[in-house]
Protein backbone atom coordinates (compact mmCIF):
# COMPACT_ATOMS: atom_id res chain seq x y z
CA UNK A 1 0.00 0.00 0.00
CA UNK A 2 1.02 3.60 -0.45
CA UNK A 3 1.89 5.90 2.31
CA UNK A 4 -1.59 7.95 1.27
CA UNK A 5 -3.83 4.36 1.36
CA UNK A 6 -2.59 4.07 4.69
CA UNK A 7 -2.88 6.85 6.22
CA UNK A 8 -7.11 7.12 4.46
CA UNK A 9 -7.04 3.15 5.95
CA UNK A 10 -5.86 4.81 9.53
CA UNK A 11 -8.83 7.50 9.35
CA UNK A 12 -11.72 4.92 8.23
CA UNK A 13 -10.16 2.54 11.44
CA UNK A 14 -9.79 5.45 13.70
CA UNK A 15 -13.38 6.47 13.30
CA UNK A 16 -15.29 3.49 13.18
CA UNK A 17 -13.28 2.50 16.46
CA UNK A 18 -14.84 5.84 18.09
CA UNK A 19 -18.38 5.57 16.57
CA UNK A 20 -18.87 2.43 17.83
CA UNK A 21 -16.53 1.99 20.98
CA UNK A 22 -18.07 5.63 22.05
CA UNK A 23 -13.94 6.34 23.09
CA UNK A 24 -12.26 9.57 23.01
CA UNK A 25 -10.15 9.52 19.52
CA UNK A 26 -6.45 10.16 21.26
CA UNK A 27 -7.02 7.10 23.10
CA UNK A 28 -7.59 5.23 19.44
CA UNK A 29 -4.61 6.11 17.67
CA UNK A 30 -2.51 3.59 19.51
CA UNK A 31 -4.89 0.98 19.12
CA UNK A 32 -4.92 1.09 15.09
CA UNK A 33 -2.52 -0.76 13.32
CA UNK A 34 0.48 0.45 11.38
CA UNK A 35 -0.66 4.14 12.61
CA UNK A 36 3.14 4.22 15.04
CA UNK A 37 4.62 3.35 11.66
CA UNK A 38 3.62 5.94 9.43
CA UNK A 39 6.11 9.12 8.72
CA UNK A 40 5.08 12.31 10.88
CA UNK A 41 3.22 14.20 7.50
CA UNK A 42 1.23 10.71 6.96
CA UNK A 43 -0.17 10.37 10.31
CA UNK A 44 -0.81 14.29 10.24
CA UNK A 45 -2.78 13.23 7.30
CA UNK A 46 -4.51 10.44 8.56
CA UNK A 47 -5.65 12.71 11.97
CA UNK A 48 -6.71 15.15 9.46
CA UNK A 49 -9.15 13.12 7.67
CA UNK A 50 -10.36 11.72 11.15
CA UNK A 51 -11.39 14.87 12.95
CA UNK A 52 -12.80 16.47 10.28
CA UNK A 53 -14.90 13.71 9.75
CA UNK A 54 -16.26 14.09 13.45
CA UNK A 55 -16.17 17.64 13.54
CA UNK A 56 -18.37 17.51 10.64
CA UNK A 57 -20.46 13.98 11.73
CA UNK A 58 -24.03 15.67 11.37
CA UNK A 59 -23.49 17.67 8.01
CA UNK A 60 -22.30 14.21 6.34
CA UNK A 61 -25.05 12.10 7.40
CA UNK A 62 -27.28 14.87 6.02
CA UNK A 63 -25.32 14.85 2.92
CA UNK A 64 -25.28 11.10 2.43
CA UNK A 65 -28.66 10.01 3.44
CA UNK A 66 -29.36 12.61 0.27
CA UNK A 67 -27.49 9.79 -1.71
CA UNK A 68 -28.74 6.68 -0.02
CA UNK A 69 -31.83 4.48 -0.35
CA UNK A 70 -31.43 3.05 3.02
CA UNK A 71 -30.61 5.15 6.66
CA UNK A 72 -27.32 5.97 6.62
CA UNK A 73 -27.49 4.53 10.09
CA UNK A 74 -28.50 1.16 8.48
CA UNK A 75 -24.89 0.12 6.42
CA UNK A 76 -22.34 -1.85 7.70
CA UNK A 77 -20.15 -0.06 10.14
CA UNK A 78 -17.42 -0.64 7.76
CA UNK A 79 -19.47 1.02 5.25
CA UNK A 80 -20.34 3.96 7.14
CA UNK A 81 -17.14 5.03 8.21
CA UNK A 82 -15.39 4.75 4.35
CA UNK A 83 -18.13 7.17 3.47
CA UNK A 84 -18.23 8.94 6.18
CA UNK A 85 -13.98 9.89 5.60
CA UNK A 86 -14.67 10.08 1.99
CA UNK A 87 -17.35 12.51 2.51
CA UNK A 88 -15.10 14.66 4.40
CA UNK A 89 -12.28 14.99 2.27
CA UNK A 90 -14.27 15.58 -0.65
CA UNK A 91 -16.58 18.19 0.60
CA UNK A 92 -14.50 20.10 3.55
CA UNK A 93 -11.01 18.64 2.68
CA UNK A 94 -11.06 19.09 -0.96
CA UNK A 95 -8.63 16.19 -0.97
CA UNK A 96 -8.01 15.00 -5.15
CA UNK A 97 -10.94 13.24 -6.25
CA UNK A 98 -9.64 10.92 -8.14
CA UNK A 99 -7.23 9.46 -5.15
CA UNK A 100 -10.03 9.60 -2.84
CA UNK A 101 -12.13 7.32 -4.68
CA UNK A 102 -10.07 5.26 -5.93
CA UNK A 103 -7.87 4.94 -2.62
CA UNK A 104 -11.38 3.76 -1.25
CA UNK A 105 -12.40 1.73 -3.54
CA UNK A 106 -9.38 -0.47 -3.23
CA UNK A 107 -9.43 -0.12 0.63
CA UNK A 108 -13.73 -1.62 0.30
CA UNK A 109 -11.66 -4.32 -1.49
CA UNK A 110 -10.54 -5.56 1.60
CA UNK A 111 -13.71 -5.55 3.78
CA UNK A 112 -16.31 -8.50 3.37
CA UNK A 113 -19.40 -6.21 3.63
CA UNK A 114 -17.55 -3.61 1.82
CA UNK A 115 -16.76 -5.75 -0.73
CA UNK A 116 -19.91 -6.33 -1.66
CA UNK A 117 -21.24 -2.90 -1.57
CA UNK A 118 -18.75 -1.31 -4.16
CA UNK A 119 -20.69 -0.41 -6.76
CA UNK A 120 -23.26 1.22 -4.20
CA UNK A 121 -19.64 3.29 -2.51
CA UNK A 122 -18.32 4.26 -5.98
CA UNK A 123 -21.89 5.90 -6.95
CA UNK A 124 -21.91 7.73 -3.32
CA UNK A 125 -18.60 8.84 -3.91
CA UNK A 126 -18.49 9.74 -7.37
CA UNK A 127 -22.14 11.77 -7.14
CA UNK A 128 -20.79 13.73 -4.08
CA UNK A 129 -17.69 15.02 -6.25
CA UNK A 130 -20.00 16.20 -8.66
CA UNK A 131 -23.02 17.86 -6.04
CA UNK A 132 -21.17 18.02 -2.28
CA UNK A 133 -20.54 22.04 -2.66
CA UNK A 134 -24.53 22.11 -3.64
CA UNK A 135 -25.41 19.35 -0.72
CA UNK A 136 -23.27 20.98 1.76
CA UNK A 137 -25.34 24.14 1.17
CA UNK A 138 -28.69 22.22 2.63
CA UNK A 139 -26.95 21.52 6.04
CA UNK A 140 -25.98 23.95 8.95
CA UNK A 141 -22.99 23.73 11.71
CA UNK A 142 -25.93 22.80 14.37
CA UNK A 143 -26.70 19.63 12.57
CA UNK A 144 -23.11 18.51 14.11
CA UNK A 145 -24.41 18.61 17.24
CA UNK A 146 -26.69 15.98 18.68
CA UNK A 147 -30.65 17.29 19.44
CA UNK A 148 -30.28 17.04 23.28
CA UNK A 149 -26.86 18.84 23.11
CA UNK A 150 -28.47 21.64 20.97
CA UNK A 151 -31.52 21.56 22.70
CA UNK A 152 -29.52 22.46 26.08
CA UNK A 153 -27.61 25.12 24.27
CA UNK A 154 -30.49 26.29 23.22
CA UNK A 155 -31.96 26.66 26.60
CA UNK A 156 -28.78 28.54 28.02
CA UNK A 157 -27.22 30.60 25.32
CA UNK A 158 -30.83 31.32 22.70
CA UNK A 159 -30.52 30.29 19.61
CA UNK A 160 -28.27 32.93 18.08
CA UNK A 161 -25.66 31.89 20.20
CA UNK A 162 -25.83 28.31 19.70
CA UNK A 163 -25.82 28.69 16.04
CA UNK A 164 -22.54 31.30 16.69
CA UNK A 165 -21.13 28.49 18.98
CA UNK A 166 -21.64 25.82 16.28
CA UNK A 167 -20.21 27.56 14.03
CA UNK A 168 -17.42 28.26 15.67
CA UNK A 169 -16.77 24.46 16.31
CA UNK A 170 -16.63 23.94 12.65
CA UNK A 171 -12.99 25.93 12.71
CA UNK A 172 -9.71 24.68 13.03
CA UNK A 173 -8.45 25.61 16.38
CA UNK A 174 -5.04 27.77 16.86
CA UNK A 175 -2.51 26.11 19.44
CA UNK A 176 -2.40 28.25 22.65
CA UNK A 177 0.47 27.81 24.95
CA UNK A 178 1.27 29.07 28.32
CA UNK A 179 5.09 30.14 29.28
CA UNK A 180 6.96 28.69 32.41
CA UNK A 181 8.31 32.05 32.86
CA UNK A 182 5.89 35.01 31.56
CA UNK A 183 8.76 37.32 31.95
CA UNK A 184 9.75 35.82 28.89
CA UNK A 185 6.55 36.97 26.82
CA UNK A 186 7.90 39.12 24.45
CA UNK A 187 11.03 37.02 23.36
CA UNK A 188 9.40 34.30 23.16
CA UNK A 189 6.26 35.76 21.05
CA UNK A 190 8.95 37.15 18.50
CA UNK A 191 10.99 33.83 18.44
CA UNK A 192 7.79 31.73 17.90
CA UNK A 193 5.78 34.11 15.39
CA UNK A 194 3.13 34.05 18.25
CA UNK A 195 0.42 36.10 18.68
CA UNK A 196 0.15 37.61 22.82
CA UNK A 197 -3.39 37.21 24.30
CA UNK A 198 -5.24 38.92 27.00
CA UNK A 199 -3.89 36.91 29.68
CA UNK A 200 -0.34 36.48 28.68
CA UNK A 201 -1.28 33.46 26.82
CA UNK A 202 0.64 32.68 23.38
CA UNK A 203 -1.15 32.02 20.03
CA UNK A 204 0.20 30.61 17.20
CA UNK A 205 -1.50 29.34 13.70
CA UNK A 206 -0.72 26.61 11.60
CA UNK A 207 1.99 25.88 14.29
CA UNK A 208 3.19 22.52 12.64
CA UNK A 209 4.71 19.51 14.74
CA UNK A 210 4.42 20.91 18.54
CA UNK A 211 7.44 18.84 19.90
CA UNK A 212 9.73 20.56 16.94
CA UNK A 213 9.21 24.02 18.14
CA UNK A 214 11.82 26.22 19.89
CA UNK A 215 11.32 25.54 23.72
CA UNK A 216 9.89 22.27 23.69
CA UNK A 217 12.82 20.35 24.31
CA UNK A 218 14.10 22.63 27.16
CA UNK A 219 10.56 22.63 28.77
CA UNK A 220 10.28 26.67 28.52
CA UNK A 221 6.32 26.39 27.68
CA UNK A 222 3.38 23.89 27.28
CA UNK A 223 0.44 23.62 25.06
CA UNK A 224 -2.87 24.87 26.91
CA UNK A 225 -5.79 26.35 25.54
CA UNK A 226 -6.64 30.16 26.67
CA UNK A 227 -9.66 29.62 28.24
CA UNK A 228 -7.59 26.21 30.29
CA UNK A 229 -4.98 28.47 31.44
CA UNK A 230 -7.82 31.28 32.82
CA UNK A 231 -9.00 29.27 36.03
CA UNK A 232 -5.42 29.77 37.75
CA UNK A 233 -4.46 33.21 36.72
CA UNK A 234 -7.89 33.90 38.87
CA UNK A 235 -6.79 32.27 41.76
CA UNK A 236 -4.92 34.53 44.41
CA UNK A 237 -2.06 31.88 45.47
CA UNK A 238 1.41 33.16 46.22
CA UNK A 239 4.76 31.96 46.41
CA UNK A 240 4.74 29.22 49.26
CA UNK A 241 1.51 28.81 49.72
CA UNK A 242 0.10 24.77 49.62
CA UNK A 243 -2.04 24.30 46.81
CA UNK A 244 -4.64 20.84 45.96
CA UNK A 245 -5.12 20.53 42.04
CA UNK A 246 -7.84 18.02 42.20
CA UNK A 247 -8.19 16.12 39.28
CA UNK A 248 -4.76 17.55 37.84
CA UNK A 249 -4.17 15.15 34.79
CA UNK A 250 -2.51 16.13 32.06
CA UNK A 251 -1.15 18.39 34.62
CA UNK A 252 -1.53 21.92 32.63
CA UNK A 253 -2.69 23.94 35.59
CA UNK A 254 -0.27 21.85 37.90
CA UNK A 255 2.61 23.45 35.99
CA UNK A 256 0.71 26.92 36.30
CA UNK A 257 0.72 27.00 40.30
CA UNK A 258 4.14 25.34 40.43
CA UNK A 259 5.80 28.31 38.40
CA UNK A 260 4.29 30.70 40.92
CA UNK A 261 5.98 29.15 43.36
CA UNK A 262 3.24 27.21 44.94
CA UNK A 263 3.39 23.86 46.86
CA UNK A 264 1.02 21.52 44.78
CA UNK A 265 -0.41 18.02 45.33
CA UNK A 266 -1.69 17.00 42.07
CA UNK A 267 -4.27 14.50 42.99
CA UNK A 268 -5.67 12.05 39.69
CA UNK A 269 -6.88 9.24 39.44
CA UNK A 270 -6.20 7.87 36.26
CA UNK A 271 -2.64 6.54 36.65
CA UNK A 272 -1.74 6.83 33.02
CA UNK A 273 -3.32 10.65 32.66
CA UNK A 274 -0.88 11.09 35.74
CA UNK A 275 1.98 9.75 33.23
CA UNK A 276 1.93 12.82 31.67
CA UNK A 277 1.48 14.44 34.09
CA UNK A 278 5.16 13.63 35.35
CA UNK A 279 6.62 13.81 32.05
CA UNK A 280 5.69 17.70 31.77
CA UNK A 281 6.79 18.24 35.22
CA UNK A 282 10.21 16.72 34.30
CA UNK A 283 9.97 18.56 30.66
CA UNK A 284 9.19 21.97 32.07
CA UNK A 285 11.68 20.84 35.66
CA UNK A 286 8.77 22.25 37.85
CA UNK A 287 8.33 20.19 40.78
CA UNK A 288 4.84 18.96 42.34
CA UNK A 289 3.41 15.82 44.53
CA UNK A 290 1.84 13.41 42.81
CA UNK A 291 -1.11 11.53 44.40
CA UNK A 292 -2.99 9.02 42.39
CA UNK A 293 -6.48 8.74 44.26
CA UNK A 294 -10.30 9.38 44.18
CA UNK A 295 -10.64 12.85 45.24
CA UNK A 296 -13.83 11.89 47.10
CA UNK A 297 -12.40 9.12 49.74
CA UNK A 298 -8.56 10.99 49.76
CA UNK A 299 -7.53 13.08 52.78
CA UNK A 300 -4.40 15.11 52.95
CA UNK A 301 -2.44 15.28 55.75
CA UNK A 302 -2.93 18.94 56.20
CA UNK A 303 -5.32 21.37 55.16
CA UNK A 304 -4.32 23.62 52.36
CA UNK A 305 -4.82 27.32 51.63
CA UNK A 306 -6.22 26.79 48.04
CA UNK A 307 -8.06 24.19 46.02
CA UNK A 308 -8.33 24.02 42.52
CA UNK A 309 -11.01 21.53 41.29
CA UNK A 310 -11.12 21.46 37.69
CA UNK A 311 -13.62 19.10 38.01
CA UNK A 312 -14.28 15.70 35.56
CA UNK A 313 -17.48 16.61 33.38
CA UNK A 314 -18.22 16.43 29.50
CA UNK A 315 -15.75 18.08 28.12
CA UNK A 316 -18.43 19.95 25.37
CA UNK A 317 -16.49 23.04 26.01
CA UNK A 318 -13.50 21.04 24.09
CA UNK A 319 -15.10 20.35 20.88
CA UNK A 320 -12.87 21.73 18.73
CA UNK A 321 -10.09 19.67 19.65
CA UNK A 322 -12.12 16.74 20.26
CA UNK A 323 -15.17 17.04 18.01
CA UNK A 324 -15.63 13.01 19.00
CA UNK A 325 -17.45 14.04 22.30
CA UNK A 326 -20.35 15.23 21.00
CA UNK A 327 -21.26 11.90 19.61
CA UNK A 328 -20.06 9.89 22.52
CA UNK A 329 -21.66 11.61 25.34
CA UNK A 330 -25.04 11.15 26.68
CA UNK A 331 -27.65 13.23 28.97
CA UNK A 332 -26.94 10.35 30.92
CA UNK A 333 -23.26 11.61 31.41
CA UNK A 334 -24.32 14.68 32.31
CA UNK A 335 -26.27 13.41 35.10
CA UNK A 336 -23.46 10.89 36.41
CA UNK A 337 -21.02 13.68 36.12
CA UNK A 338 -22.72 16.68 37.79
CA UNK A 339 -23.20 13.81 41.31
CA UNK A 340 -19.30 13.37 40.95
CA UNK A 341 -18.84 17.05 40.85
CA UNK A 342 -21.14 17.91 43.91
CA UNK A 343 -19.31 15.56 46.19
CA UNK A 344 -15.52 16.77 44.82
CA UNK A 345 -16.89 20.32 45.64
CA UNK A 346 -18.07 18.78 49.61
CA UNK A 347 -14.33 17.14 49.99
CA UNK A 348 -12.66 20.10 49.02
CA UNK A 349 -14.15 22.66 51.28
CA UNK A 350 -13.13 20.67 54.14
CA UNK A 351 -9.21 20.18 52.93
CA UNK A 352 -9.17 23.98 53.19
CA UNK A 353 -8.25 26.49 56.31
CA UNK A 354 -10.08 29.44 57.17
CA UNK A 355 -10.14 31.78 54.99
CA UNK A 356 -8.63 29.82 52.11
CA UNK A 357 -9.65 29.88 48.25
CA UNK A 358 -12.02 27.51 46.29
CA UNK A 359 -11.78 27.90 42.55
CA UNK A 360 -13.90 25.41 40.44
CA UNK A 361 -13.86 25.23 36.75
CA UNK A 362 -15.30 22.85 34.18
CA UNK A 363 -14.94 22.60 30.61
CA UNK A 364 -18.38 21.98 29.44
CA UNK A 365 -21.23 24.02 28.31
CA UNK A 366 -23.86 22.28 30.09
CA UNK A 367 -25.65 24.65 32.49
CA UNK A 368 -25.88 21.30 34.71
CA UNK A 369 -21.73 21.31 34.82
CA UNK A 370 -21.50 25.12 35.68
CA UNK A 371 -24.03 27.56 36.66
CA UNK A 372 -26.22 25.07 38.36
CA UNK A 373 -23.21 23.37 40.16
CA UNK A 374 -22.13 27.19 40.93
CA UNK A 375 -25.87 27.35 42.62
CA UNK A 376 -25.80 23.89 44.41
CA UNK A 377 -22.58 25.27 46.09
CA UNK A 378 -23.84 28.38 46.87
CA UNK A 379 -27.12 26.82 48.29
CA UNK A 380 -25.69 23.96 50.12
CA UNK A 381 -21.89 25.05 51.29
CA UNK A 382 -22.27 27.34 53.60
CA UNK A 383 -19.10 27.11 54.87
CA UNK A 384 -18.04 29.47 51.49
CA UNK A 385 -18.79 32.38 50.19
CA UNK A 386 -18.69 33.46 46.88
CA UNK A 387 -15.76 35.73 45.63
CA UNK A 388 -17.10 37.21 42.76
CA UNK A 389 -14.51 38.08 39.73
CA UNK A 390 -14.34 41.41 38.51
CA UNK A 391 -14.03 43.12 34.94
CA UNK A 392 -10.84 43.97 36.07
CA UNK A 393 -9.76 40.32 35.77
CA UNK A 394 -10.68 39.68 32.56
CA UNK A 395 -9.35 41.94 30.03
CA UNK A 396 -11.01 41.05 26.72
CA UNK A 397 -13.22 39.17 28.13
CA UNK A 398 -15.60 41.08 30.74
CA UNK A 399 -18.85 39.82 28.76
CA UNK A 400 -18.04 36.19 30.16
CA UNK A 401 -18.98 37.32 33.76
CA UNK A 402 -22.25 36.57 34.71
CA UNK A 403 -24.61 38.20 37.04
CA UNK A 404 -22.95 36.38 40.14
CA UNK A 405 -19.79 37.08 39.13
CA UNK A 406 -18.74 34.27 37.78
CA UNK A 407 -17.36 33.11 34.45
CA UNK A 408 -19.17 31.70 31.40
CA UNK A 409 -16.63 30.95 28.26
CA UNK A 410 -18.07 29.89 25.11
CA UNK A 411 -16.16 29.17 22.02
CA UNK A 412 -17.49 32.14 19.76
CA UNK A 413 -15.75 34.32 21.74
CA UNK A 414 -12.78 36.04 20.13
CA UNK A 415 -14.04 34.59 17.14
CA UNK A 416 -12.12 36.99 15.14
CA UNK A 417 -8.72 36.10 16.75
CA UNK A 418 -9.59 31.94 16.54
CA UNK A 419 -11.98 31.69 19.31
CA UNK A 420 -11.21 29.74 22.69
CA UNK A 421 -12.62 26.28 24.86
CA UNK A 422 -15.39 26.57 26.77
CA UNK A 423 -15.16 26.96 30.13
CA UNK A 424 -17.58 27.46 33.43
CA UNK A 425 -15.56 29.34 36.18
CA UNK A 426 -16.39 29.88 39.72
CA UNK A 427 -14.34 31.43 42.72
CA UNK A 428 -14.91 30.94 46.51
CA UNK A 429 -13.59 31.44 49.88
CA UNK A 430 -13.87 29.73 52.81
CA UNK A 431 -15.56 31.56 55.70
CA UNK A 432 -12.92 32.23 58.95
Amino acid sequence: MTQGLLSRQAAIRAVRHVLEKNTMLDMVWPLIDGYDALDPRDRAFARSIAVTSLRRLGQIRKILDECLTQPFENAPHEVQAILVTGTAQLVFLKSPPHAVVSSLMELASGHPQAQRLKKMINAVLRRIDREGDKMVLKTAPQDNLPDWMRQSWKTSFGPGRTARIARALTEVPPLDITLRDGEDLNAWAEKLGAEILPGSSLRLENAGRVTELPGFDEGAWWVQDVAAALPVRLMRVGEGQSVIDMCAAPGGKTLQLAARGARVSAVDLNEKRMGRLHDNLTRTGLSAEAVIADGRTWKPDERVDAVLLDAPCTATGTLRRHPEAAWIKSPQDVRKLSGIQRDLAVASVKWLKPGGELLVCTCSLQAEEGEALAQHIASNLHALDADPVTPEELPGLENALTAEGHVRLTPDLWSERGGMDGFFISRWRKKA
